[in-house]
């Protein structure tokens, strides 16, 4: 049925988003060599993001069609032991290869799907952009719903946990990779006085106990902080010039904070006011349609923003939003945006129609 919605093909590459409460093991099985010669990428996710904007429970399917897209897939396993230099190698040579293939197609990206609860994200997108020779890169991490126990990624039909997978795609249309999010930094700062890095996890701010200073600065009750609360009042870092979300996931049992990406001891986090997330991602996307409007969008959007627009009971219009802009794709645990692992934005790249030859 997937196969016979997403078209004839022809296909270079198919990418699959499928929802937690389906069997993925057998999605992806199934989808291995149904597609013809086409490679098939999939992850777990968040929620899904079709044609009619959020969904929830779907298998979402994106093709690249042989006749436009030339691309290049390979599966990165064992990120907590992998040799991120080796790999680095093998993908300039897969870069290289894949440039001398397809020399009418000029431009390129790199889309990028990690596990979700592999806590590497950080450490292999700053691996893996240098060798990319200036190809700008995106993507998502692997999802499980709301209930962060078990996020998969898998490569012609091969799954895998503490895995990515890359894709390299060059064509002939015209692309634009982006990465959007609704949040003003305020003059609300607080620093990370203890912490440990490598589970991403804050045990103290401003020399106090992580989760209760934290709820003290936002006004919250310490006894009553959830996802609907980080989502509500995210903190950010200051990295190049430039405010990123540092997104909160939990609180642990010995009252410390769990983060979703990278964090560290002298961190200054400044908290964020959000703009209407509405609005914000309507301009946004309208942006992107200045001199021509997109044929399609292929997103990667953090799950709390998904949350806020519920919270905020706005979802309805934000959904509207992404299927008037043809967006697909899935909700995340974070995103990934060049050399940086983000959170609560929605990275993408949208393709348009080929220029006329005069």
């Amino acid at each position: 049925m997937l196969a016979e919605e997403l078209g004839p093909g022809p296909f270079a590459l198919v990418c699959l988003f499928v929802s937690p409460a389906g069997d993925f093991h057998e999605i992806v099985s199934a989808a291995h060599g149904r597609f013809g010669g086409a490679q098939v990428m999939a992850c777990t996710t968040a929620g899904e993001i079709g044609r009619a904007g959020y969904v929830e429970g779907r298998v979402v399917a994106v093709g690249f069609p042989t006749g436009t897209f030339s691309t290049a897939a390979v599966m990165i396993e064992e990120l907590s032991r992998h040799d991120s230099q080796a790999f680095a190698d093998r993908l300039v040579r897969e870069r290289l290869a894949l440039a001398e293939s397809a020399p009418d197609r000029p431009n390129a990206f790199a889309f990028l799907l990690v596990d979700g609860l592999s806590l590497k994200e950080d450490i292999l997108a700053a691996a893996l952009s240098p060798a990319l020779g200036g190809i700008p890169m995106f993507g998502g991490s692997a999802g499980d719903g709301v209930d962060f126990a078990n996020t998969r990624v898998a490569l012609n039909g091969v799954v895998a946990q503490d895995a990515a997978v890359l894709a390299l795609v060059r064509t002939a249309l015209p692309i634009r990779v982006f990465s959007i999010d609704h949040l003003l930094p305020t003059e609300n700062r607080m620093v990370v006085t203890e912490a440990d890095p490598n589970a991403r996890i804050v045990k103290s701010i401003n020399a106090e106990p992580a989760a209760r200073e934290y709820a003290r600065i936002v006004g919250k009750d310490p006894e009553q902080l959830d996802t609907f609360t980080f989502a509500a009042h995210p903190v950010v870092v200051r990295i190049g010039g430039e405010h990123h979300v540092r997104a909160i996931q939990r609180v642990t049992e010995a009252g410390e904070l769990q983060f979703f990406s990278a964090i560290d001891e002298g961190m200054v986090l400044t908290v964020a006011e959000k703009q209407d997330i509405v609005s914000h991602l309507e301009a946004e996307l309208t942006a992107l349609a200045t001199e021509e409007t997109p044929l399609s969008i292929l997103g990667c959007d953090c799950l709390l923003r998904r949350i806020e627009a519920e919270q905020a009971q706005v979802a309805r219009g934000v959904s509207d939003t992404l299927s008037r802009h043809r967006v697909a794709g899935f909700s995340t645990y974070g995103e990934q945006f060049g050399p940086l692992h983000v959170n609560q934005t929605m990275t993408g790249v949208a393709f348009y129609s080929p220029e006329e030859v005069t």
